[in-house]
Protein backbone atom coordinates (compact mmCIF):
# COMPACT_ATOMS: atom_id res chain seq x y z
CA UNK A 1 0.00 0.00 0.00
CA UNK A 2 2.75 2.25 0.74
CA UNK A 3 4.50 1.70 -2.48
CA UNK A 4 1.66 2.31 -4.24
CA UNK A 5 1.62 6.51 -3.21
CA UNK A 6 5.34 7.15 -2.91
CA UNK A 7 5.31 9.18 -5.71
CA UNK A 8 3.34 11.65 -4.63
CA UNK A 9 3.21 10.70 -0.77
CA UNK A 10 4.10 14.26 0.57
CA UNK A 11 2.39 15.86 -1.68
CA UNK A 12 -0.99 14.63 -0.42
CA UNK A 13 0.55 14.52 3.31
CA UNK A 14 0.99 18.62 2.83
CA UNK A 15 -2.76 18.87 1.31
CA UNK A 16 -4.35 16.68 3.41
CA UNK A 17 -2.78 18.24 6.78
CA UNK A 18 -3.43 22.20 5.36
CA UNK A 19 0.22 22.12 5.43
CA UNK A 20 0.51 21.50 9.43
CA UNK A 21 3.31 18.61 8.80
CA UNK A 22 5.98 21.22 8.22
CA UNK A 23 4.81 22.21 11.33
CA UNK A 24 4.79 19.12 13.32
CA UNK A 25 8.30 18.01 11.66
CA UNK A 26 9.69 21.74 13.29
CA UNK A 27 8.10 20.07 16.66
CA UNK A 28 10.08 16.76 16.01
CA UNK A 29 13.12 18.41 15.11
CA UNK A 30 13.63 20.36 18.17
CA UNK A 31 12.29 16.87 20.73
CA UNK A 32 15.18 15.13 19.28
CA UNK A 33 17.52 17.86 19.63
CA UNK A 34 19.89 15.69 17.30
CA UNK A 35 23.45 17.28 17.97
CA UNK A 36 26.79 17.14 15.90
CA UNK A 37 28.14 13.69 16.08
CA UNK A 38 24.85 11.75 17.49
CA UNK A 39 23.47 8.62 15.93
CA UNK A 40 19.91 9.44 15.57
CA UNK A 41 17.68 6.13 13.62
CA UNK A 42 14.89 7.90 11.76
CA UNK A 43 12.15 4.80 11.26
CA UNK A 44 9.37 4.85 9.19
CA UNK A 45 11.22 7.77 7.04
CA UNK A 46 9.26 7.29 4.31
CA UNK A 47 11.39 9.08 1.93
CA UNK A 48 13.43 10.18 4.20
CA UNK A 49 11.77 14.12 4.17
CA UNK A 50 11.87 13.98 7.80
CA UNK A 51 15.58 12.55 8.44
CA UNK A 52 16.73 15.55 6.93
CA UNK A 53 16.65 18.14 10.14
CA UNK A 54 18.62 15.51 11.93
CA UNK A 55 21.69 15.57 8.59
CA UNK A 56 21.09 19.42 8.91
CA UNK A 57 22.08 20.00 12.77
CA UNK A 58 25.14 17.24 12.34
CA UNK A 59 23.51 13.78 13.33
CA UNK A 60 24.73 10.35 11.42
CA UNK A 61 21.11 9.47 10.70
CA UNK A 62 19.48 6.58 9.27
CA UNK A 63 16.67 6.81 7.73
CA UNK A 64 14.57 3.30 8.06
CA UNK A 65 11.24 1.75 6.06
CA UNK A 66 9.41 -0.93 5.25
CA UNK A 67 8.56 0.05 2.22
CA UNK A 68 11.09 -0.41 -0.55
CA UNK A 69 8.80 1.99 -3.01
CA UNK A 70 9.10 5.14 -0.48
CA UNK A 71 12.91 4.48 -0.33
CA UNK A 72 13.11 4.46 -3.90
CA UNK A 73 11.69 7.75 -4.08
CA UNK A 74 13.39 8.94 -1.05
CA UNK A 75 17.03 8.23 -2.93
CA UNK A 76 16.16 9.85 -6.28
CA UNK A 77 14.96 12.87 -4.20
CA UNK A 78 17.86 12.89 -1.32
CA UNK A 79 21.13 10.77 -2.98
CA UNK A 80 23.27 11.14 -0.04
CA UNK A 81 20.89 10.35 2.87
CA UNK A 82 21.59 6.90 4.26
CA UNK A 83 18.47 5.02 3.32
CA UNK A 84 17.88 1.39 4.73
CA UNK A 85 15.42 -1.23 4.47
CA UNK A 86 13.99 -2.69 7.74
CA UNK A 87 11.43 -4.02 9.85
CA UNK A 88 10.59 -2.16 13.09
CA UNK A 89 10.33 -5.01 14.84
CA UNK A 90 13.47 -6.52 13.85
CA UNK A 91 15.67 -3.93 13.31
CA UNK A 92 19.45 -4.53 11.72
CA UNK A 93 21.64 -3.26 15.10
CA UNK A 94 23.09 -3.94 17.84
CA UNK A 95 22.28 -3.28 21.27
CA UNK A 96 22.62 0.44 22.15
CA UNK A 97 24.11 1.68 19.11
CA UNK A 98 21.69 5.15 18.72
CA UNK A 99 21.54 8.34 20.83
CA UNK A 100 17.96 9.04 19.48
CA UNK A 101 14.99 7.46 18.07
CA UNK A 102 12.16 9.13 16.42
CA UNK A 103 8.94 7.86 14.17
CA UNK A 104 6.48 10.05 13.01
CA UNK A 105 3.06 8.73 11.39
CA UNK A 106 4.56 5.02 11.67
CA UNK A 107 3.96 3.40 15.14
CA UNK A 108 0.27 3.02 14.16
CA UNK A 109 1.16 0.89 11.60
CA UNK A 110 3.05 -1.62 13.49
CA UNK A 111 2.00 -5.10 13.63
CA UNK A 112 2.87 -5.46 17.35
CA UNK A 113 3.14 -2.02 18.58
CA UNK A 114 4.91 -2.92 21.93
CA UNK A 115 7.78 -5.21 20.72
CA UNK A 116 8.45 -1.90 18.26
CA UNK A 117 8.80 0.08 21.48
CA UNK A 118 10.67 -2.68 23.01
CA UNK A 119 12.88 -3.07 19.69
CA UNK A 120 13.72 0.70 19.74
CA UNK A 121 14.68 0.65 23.50
CA UNK A 122 17.03 -2.16 22.40
CA UNK A 123 18.66 -0.41 20.04
CA UNK A 124 18.92 2.93 22.17
CA UNK A 125 21.56 3.68 24.79
CA UNK A 126 21.32 4.33 27.95
CA UNK A 127 20.63 7.53 28.59
CA UNK A 128 19.05 7.79 25.23
CA UNK A 129 16.06 9.71 24.13
CA UNK A 130 13.20 8.37 21.99
CA UNK A 131 10.43 10.65 20.31
CA UNK A 132 6.99 9.43 18.47
CA UNK A 133 5.02 12.09 16.41
CA UNK A 134 1.76 10.68 15.97
CA UNK A 135 -2.02 10.76 15.31
CA UNK A 136 -3.75 11.48 18.53
CA UNK A 137 -7.17 12.73 20.16
CA UNK A 138 -8.01 16.46 20.04
CA UNK A 139 -8.86 17.48 23.29
CA UNK A 140 -11.64 19.77 23.14
CA UNK A 141 -15.09 17.75 22.39
CA UNK A 142 -16.45 19.94 19.60
CA UNK A 143 -13.56 20.14 17.59
CA UNK A 144 -13.14 16.36 18.17
CA UNK A 145 -16.47 16.03 16.56
CA UNK A 146 -15.75 18.22 13.49
CA UNK A 147 -12.41 16.37 12.92
CA UNK A 148 -13.86 12.57 12.94
CA UNK A 149 -16.21 13.46 10.45
CA UNK A 150 -13.30 15.11 8.45
CA UNK A 151 -11.19 11.98 8.76
CA UNK A 152 -14.18 9.97 7.28
CA UNK A 153 -15.85 11.46 5.16
CA UNK A 154 -13.69 15.01 3.63
CA UNK A 155 -10.18 12.71 3.82
CA UNK A 156 -10.88 10.04 1.27
CA UNK A 157 -12.16 12.33 -1.10
CA UNK A 158 -9.53 15.22 -1.07
CA UNK A 159 -7.08 12.25 -1.34
CA UNK A 160 -8.65 10.95 -4.79
CA UNK A 161 -7.58 14.26 -6.14
CA UNK A 162 -3.59 14.26 -4.69
CA UNK A 163 -2.67 10.96 -4.37
CA UNK A 164 -2.26 7.88 -6.53
CA UNK A 165 -3.65 5.77 -4.53
CA UNK A 166 -7.18 7.25 -2.57
CA UNK A 167 -7.92 3.96 -0.70
CA UNK A 168 -4.77 4.21 1.15
CA UNK A 169 -6.22 6.55 2.52
CA UNK A 170 -9.40 5.09 3.89
CA UNK A 171 -6.91 2.84 5.74
CA UNK A 172 -5.32 6.06 7.43
CA UNK A 173 -8.59 7.44 8.64
CA UNK A 174 -9.89 3.98 9.99
CA UNK A 175 -6.70 3.71 11.71
CA UNK A 176 -6.25 6.93 13.53
CA UNK A 177 -9.83 6.79 15.02
CA UNK A 178 -8.58 3.10 16.36
CA UNK A 179 -5.21 4.60 17.69
CA UNK A 180 -5.44 5.15 21.55
CA UNK A 181 -5.49 8.77 23.02
CA UNK A 182 -2.29 10.56 24.26
CA UNK A 183 -2.72 8.71 28.06
CA UNK A 184 -2.93 5.52 26.95
CA UNK A 185 -0.15 5.83 24.71
CA UNK A 186 2.48 6.96 26.72
CA UNK A 187 1.48 3.64 28.99
CA UNK A 188 2.40 1.53 25.88
CA UNK A 189 6.03 3.66 25.87
CA UNK A 190 6.22 3.03 29.46
CA UNK A 191 5.37 -0.82 29.33
CA UNK A 192 7.70 -1.32 26.35
CA UNK A 193 10.74 -0.09 29.09
CA UNK A 194 11.17 3.87 28.81
CA UNK A 195 11.18 6.14 31.21
CA UNK A 196 10.71 9.66 32.12
CA UNK A 197 7.05 9.32 29.63
CA UNK A 198 5.68 12.65 28.60
CA UNK A 199 3.66 14.42 25.77
CA UNK A 200 2.65 17.73 23.95
CA UNK A 201 -0.20 18.50 21.89
CA UNK A 202 0.29 19.69 18.70
CA UNK A 203 -2.58 21.38 16.60
CA UNK A 204 -5.34 21.06 19.45
CA UNK A 205 -4.28 17.08 20.11
CA UNK A 206 -4.89 15.98 16.33
CA UNK A 207 -0.90 15.06 17.26
CA UNK A 208 0.55 14.18 20.12
CA UNK A 209 4.38 14.20 20.30
CA UNK A 210 5.61 11.49 22.93
CA UNK A 211 9.02 11.66 24.68
CA UNK A 212 11.04 9.40 26.87
CA UNK A 213 14.62 8.24 27.80
CA UNK A 214 16.15 4.81 27.91
CA UNK A 215 17.37 3.61 31.66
Amino acid sequence: MFDDVADRYDLANDVLSLGQTRLWRRAVARAVDAQPGERVLDLAAGTGSSSLPFVQAGARVVAADFSLGMLQVGKRAHPTLDLLAGDALRLPFADGVFDAVTISFGLRNLSDVGAGLAEMARVTRPGGRLVVCEFSHPTWTPFRTVYSGYLMRALPSVARAVSSNPDAYVYLAESIRAWPDQAALAQRVAAAGWTAVGWRNLTGGIVALHRAHRP
